[in-house]
Formats: structure tokens, sequence, C-alpha cells
């Protein structure tokens, strides 16, 4: 049994002699491990990219944005989170997406992702969590007095209760196509007549379009008067087009 014991003494202090050991190459033999137990031990994180150099403006990574711009997809909301911003956007913020069977389409197909657990995939407030009575109150589109405006806000900030934003799961495109599905709901449960509706917004999109033809064919003939000052109509052209976007 001593024997043994010894044998067993001898091997464990030749591991713990060679696993210690101090040679020059013992950083590369453990680099080389195919199994590391806390690699970043032995190799460091590659952040010297930002500590050292001339790249980054005081070795900051993250810098801030050029002052007045805003991120590619985004566009800032004017209207407040309170009840007059609710009300303003209520009474003048207007749908800038045309009436169409495409939009009203996608717009039900995100509705019944975001919407339909609560208000109901038809708008009355029925829905899969109101039947199983886990959130209660939640009113019919037939009892509200609502626009489009209010229904983009709602998403865009939150309503009352449980309902939270929707700013962060929604781009601005598709809380205007939701927008358009309920409204398409509202008119259905208070029995009014979209088609009439739909006539008035199409009526709508061509006077806007008539209005763009007007004003490029007013633009074409006042730059082919004045080809004499080919340089300040092109400029004149390309800041109406930025502010167009």
């Amino acid at each position: 049994m001593n024997r043994y014991f010894q044998t067993f003494i001898y091997a464990f202090a030749a591991l713990l002699i060679v696993s210690c050991g101090g040679d020059s190459n013992a950083v590369d033999v453990k680099s080389d491990r195919s199994v590391q137990y806390f690699p970043n031990m032995y190799e460091s994180v590659g952040y010297e990219t930002y500590q050292e150099g001339d790249i980054f403006e005081g070795n900051v990574e993250a810098q801030l944005p050029v002052e007045g711009t805003v991120n590619r997809g985004w566009l800032p909301y004017e209207y407040a989170n309170s009840n007059e911003g609710y009300a303003s956007a209520k009474a003048e913020l207007k749908n800038p997406l045309a009436y169409t069977e495409e939009n009203l389409a996608t717009g039900q197909e995100l509705y019944n992702i975001y919407c339909a657990i609560c208000h109901g995939t038809k708008g009355d407030g029925k829905g899969h969590l109101v039947k199983t009575e886990k959130i209660l109150g939640v009113p019919s589109y037939a009892d509200r007095d609502i626009s489009q405006g209010s229904i983009y806000h709602v998403m865009y900030w939150g309503g009352i209760n449980y309902m939270g934003s929707y700013a962060s799961q929604t781009s601005i495109e598709e809380r205007w196509q939701i927008a358009h599905h309920v409204d398409a709901l509202t008119r259905d449960l208070k029995g009014q007549d979209a088609k009439e509706f739909v006539s008035v917004q199409e009526e709508q999109n061509a006077d806007s379009q008539t209005e763009n033809h007007v004003a490029d064919d007013h633009g074409v003939e006042m730059h082919s008067e004045d080809s004499h000052d080919d340089d300040h109509g092109s400029q004149e052209d390309n800041h109406s087009s930025t502010e167009g976007e």
C-alpha cells in the first residue's frame, strides 16, 4: 500500500512541476493548446485598436453623430406625449400613404400581430386577452371618436392603462398602414360606407399628383426660359428636391 501511495505522490509532483514550468516557451505552449480554460487570460481582447493611433479623435470608438442629423429611416415626431399633443395629432396629422388594397392588407397583417390580441380582429375590443380576462376595459372602435392621426399618435407613444408604445417594433410606414386598417375597422363597426371614404382619398391623391405634375412642368418651363443661368436653376432644383424628401 505504501508503494502505491509513494508512486502516486511522485507522479503528482512530476505533473505539478511540468504544469508550472517557467521556461521561455511557456506562453506559446499555453496559447497553442486546443482547449484553454479562460483563454482571455492568455490572449487579450482586441481593445488596442481604440487605445493607440489616431483613427478616432480622442481614441473613442463611439462618436457623437453630426449635429442636426437623424438616424436613417427615422424622422422626429413633433407631437408631445400629452393630452394636448394627442388632440393636435388627432386634428392635424394626416396619413401620407395612399388608401390602397396593398396598404390595407399589410396593415391588417401587422394589426393581427400587434393589436388583435387585445382589440380583437374586428376591432370590437374582444381580443384573446380580454376574453380570458387577463385585460379588461378595452373599448370597441365603434365607441371611440378617433382619427388616423390619433391612431398613429397612440401607437407612437402608447395609450392609457395597459397599452405601451409600438414605436420600437414598427416603422413609420407600418404604423400608418395599421392606421389605415384600424380606420377601416372603425368605419365597418359604425356602419359607414368605406367606399365613399376610399373615393375621397383617391380624389385627394389624384389632386396631389396633378399638383406635383404642374409644379414639375412649371419648373421645366422656368428652366428653359432661364437657360442662360443653368447653374442657378440646377441649384434651385436640387434644393427643392431635398426639401421634398
